[in-house]
C-alpha cells in the first residue's frame, strides 16, 4: 500500500509539472515535450503488448505511420482536415491494419512472430516509398494542422503549440487512465497470464488467440493516436516513420523504461529523448567530435542498461526506494 501511494505522489507530481511547463519554457521546449509525450503514447502502446502480453513486434511502426498518412489524405490540399472526423479515422485505419496483420500473424510465436511482423511493416513501407501513392520516398506534407471545429466553435486551435501541448498531455493521462484499469481488470490478469502460460490459460477454458488479438489491435489503435499527432505536429510524412528503426526505437525505449509497467514505457520515452539531445550536444574532445557520434553513445548505453538493470530505469528507481526505506527502518530502530 505504502509503495503504491508513494507512486501515485510521483505520478501526479509529474503531471503536476508537466502541466506547469508551458507556464515558463519557451516554444521549442514546449514543442520538445509535446513530442514526447506523442512518443510515450506509441511507448505505452507497444508496451500492451510486448511487456504485458508477451508479444515482441518489430513492425509496430505500421500502425504508427499509416495513421500519419490518413491525416495527409484526409486533409484537402492546402487546407486542414477536421479533428473530430480525420483523428477516429486515422485511429480505425491502423486499427484496421492491426487485425488484418494480427489474424495472420498471432498464429505464430516466438522468432517467428517477430519475423512476420518485420515482413507486414516492411511490406506497408515499400507500398509507400516505392509507388507514388503519397509522394513515394519524399513524403507527403500536412500544410495545416487539423482544426477543432465543431459548428463554427473552436475549443482550441492546435495551431497553437501551447493548445497542442495541453491537447496532447490529456491525451497521454486518459490513455495512461484506460490501460490502467484495463491491466487491472479480468481482461488484464488472462493476457498477463498469456504471457506466463499460454497453454495453462487455454487449459482454463480462455480463447487465448481472441485476447492477443484485441491486444493487437488496441495497441494498433493507440499507436495510430500518436501517428496522427507525430504527423500533426511536423506537418510532413514519409516512409522513414513505417520503417523498422522506428519499430526498433520504440521498442529501446520500452526496454529502457522497464518492460511490463505503463510507468517504465513513459520514462523510457522521455529519458530515450533526452538522452539522445544530450549526447548531440556533447563538445568535441582531442579533436574528436562526440556529439556526431551520439548513436554509438546511445547503443552503449542501453545495453549497460539491460545488463545492469534488468527491469529499465523504473527498476533503478525502485532500487533506491527499498534501500531508502531500509535505512529509515534501521534509524528508526
Amino acid at each position: 500500500m505504502r509503495n503504491f501511494r508513494g507512486a501515485t505522489v510521483v505520478l501526479l507530481a509529474c503531471l503536476l509539472a508537466l502541466a506547469l511547463l508551458p507556464l515558463f519554457a519557451e516554444k521549442y521546449y514546449i514543442q520538445l515535450f509535446t513530442k514526447m509525450m506523442i512518443m510515450a503514447i506509441f511507448a505505452m502502446s507497444l508496451d500492451l503488448l510486448v511487456g504485458y502480453t508477451g508479444l515482441v513486434s518489430l513492425g509496430h511502426a505500421a500502425f504508427f505511420g499509416i495513421a500519419g498518412y490518413i491525416l495527409a489524405f484526409a486533409a484537402p490540399q492546402y487546407e486542414a482536415a477536421n479533428l473530430w472526423l480525420s483523428l477516429p479515422i486515422a485511429m480505425a485505419g491502423s486499427g484496421f491494419l492491426a487485425l488484418v496483420i494480427g489474424v495472420l500473424v498471432l498464429r505464430t510465436s516466438g522468432i517467428y512472430f517477430i519475423m512476420v511482423t518485420l515482413a507486414f511493416a516492411q511490406m506497408v513501407f515499400f507500398v509507400f516509398h516505392d509507388t507514388k501513392i503519397a509522394g513515394g520516398a519524399d513524403g507527403i506534407y500536412v500544410y495545416a494542422k487539423p482544426v477543432a471545429d465543431i459548428a463554427g466553435w473552436q475549443p482550441f486551435t492546435l495551431e497553437n503549440h501551447t493548445h497542442f501541448y495541453f491537447v496532447v498531455l490529456v491525451l497521454l493521462a486518459v490513455v495512461y487512465a484506460m490501460l490502467r484499469m484495463l491491466l487491472a481488470s479480468l481482461f488484464g490478469r488472462v493476457i498477463v497470464g498469456i504471457r506466463i502460460n499460454e497453454h495453462r490459460m487455454r487449459s482454463l477454458g480462455y480463447r487465448t488467440f481472441g485476447y492477443k488479438l484485441v491486444c493487437f489491435v488496441l495497441s494498433g489503435v493507440l499507436a495510430g493516436m500518436a501517428g496522427y499527432f507525430a504527423a500533426a505536429q511536423f506537418g510532413f510524412v514519409s516512409p522513414d516513420i513505417l520503417g523498422w528503426h522506428q519499430s526498433g526505437g520504440v521498442l529501446m525505449m520500452v526496454i529502457l523504461g522497464g518492460m511490463g509497467t505503463l510507468n517504465g514505457a513513459i520514462l523510457g520515452a522521455f529519458s530515450m529523448m533526452l538522452l539522445e539531445l544530450g549526447f548531440q550536444g556533447l563538445p568535441a574532445v582531442g579533436g574528436v567530435d562526440i556529439g556526431k557520434h551520439w548513436q554509438l553513445l546511445m547503443g552503449g548505453f542501453i545495453v549497460l542498461v539491460v545488463l545492469l538493470l534488468p527491469h529499465g530505469l523504473l527498476g533503478l528507481g525502485r532500487f533506491a526506494g527499498r534501500l531508502l526505506r531500509k535505512r529509515a527502518v534501521s534509524n528508526n530502530d
